[in-house]
């Protein structure tokens, strides 16, 4: 079998010297190449094409969650982190991540069989702290509010995390920061929910967004 090419992505030089030290002992597992930030990481594995990005979280310029997707395209991604937020993890996952590990919960023997079990498409491999995310995001799924499908409401992905968090009460800039989006981004998707969905106000687009058809109020003409 030809050997699982690797890119590894940390901002931490020793991080990384470390991971590609350790990778470099395996016979079946060959480094593709190294960034150190999500735009490095993105440029790269369009020219190297891996099969593997094992990707940090916390990165300047861009962070790892941020280019999950994009990455997601060109090869299968392991989160590979010291970030034990659960909503990281739950965002990650969401985003196309094929797994996600926590630095000192595996051994090098573990991080081998993850990446091979990835390259075959067998297994998604999750830390302890990532599989309590995991399951604590399906439980929360099963009865919390919302649209059985989003596209139904013409909304993307990226609207209905929006909407779905708005919803939850969060913030413009709360959602912000959980969805790793800056707050002028967040406002903008606000204003294409308000339009796809023909509302003028966040309660209607919540209402909408957790399947009431309630009407939207109109502004009132004058005073009553």
């Amino acid at each position: 079998m030809s050997p699982i090419t690797v890119l590894v992505v940390d901002d931490n030089i020793v991080v990384r010297a470390g991971l590609l030290a350790l990778l470099e002992t395996s016979d079946d597992i060959r480094i593709a190449g190294e960034a150190g930030n999500g735009v490095q990481a993105v440029e790269r594995a369009r020219q190297l094409r891996p099969d593997i990005v094992l990707l940090d979280v916390r990165m300047p310029v861009r962070d790892g969650v941020s280019v999950v997707e994009e990455l997601a395209e060109l090869a299968k991604v392991v989160m590979l982190t010291h970030t034990e937020d659960p909503e990281v993890v739950r965002t990650a996952l969401r985003r196309g991540a094929s797994g996600y590990l926590v630095h000192g919960h595996f051994t090098l023997e573990e991080l081998g069989h993850a990446l091979r079990e990835v390259a075959r498409g067998t297994g998604s491999p999750l830390s302890p702290v990532a599989a309590t995310a995991l399951v604590t995001s399906l439980r929360s799924a099963s009865t919390a509010p919302g649209p059985a499908d989003p596209a139904a409401l013409g909304l993307t992905g990226r609207e209905a995390e929006v909407l779905g968090a708005a919803a939850r009460g969060l913030s413009n800039a709360e959602t912000a920061r959980e969805l790793f989006l800056s707050e002028k981004t967040v406002k903008n998707h606000i204003n294409r929910i308000f339009r796809k969905l023909g509302v003028g106000t966040r309660a209607a687009a919540i209402a909408r967004w957790n399947g009431h058809a309630l009407p939207d109020p109109k502004p009132s003409s004058g005073p009553t």
